[in-house]
């Protein structure tokens, strides 16, 4: 017989983040608007840009995205302004650790 796995041990603490990714040199924090098709999406950022952004090949399948989702966006070398890649999903969690310190402003209120 298998012994019975004691899961009072395990904590549930995802309501608080341990450690927040945050945007590095010139990427940006973003919400995504809509998709457009396949793996890109339509991403409002937070430097007033809206940008047509995909999701490169080896997050494809591993990151999920839906409208309203907060994101981080690495704009192109060229046409930065109206392309970017996505790079990173944020859990709800890490969004209002993300509100509460200041990165991201009332753009989420639009949604």
């Amino acid at each position: 017989m298998k012994p019975k796995k004691n899961n009072k041990n395990k904590q549930n603490n995802s309501d608080q983040p341990v450690r927040v990714k945050t945007p590095k040199n010139n990427e940006v924090l973003g919400i995504v608007e809509q998709r457009v098709g396949a793996n890109r999406m339509i991403v409002k950022c937070l430097d007033d840009k809206e940008r047509n952004c995909r999701i490169p090949g080896s997050l494809r399948r591993r990151l999920w995205i839906r409208p309203g989702d907060t994101v981080i966006v690495r704009p192109w070398e060229f046409e930065g302004d109206k392309r970017g890649d996505i790079i990173f999903k944020y859990t709800p969690a890490a969004v209002d650790w993300l509100k509460r310190k200041g990165y991201l402003k009332e753009i989420s209120s639009e949604f």
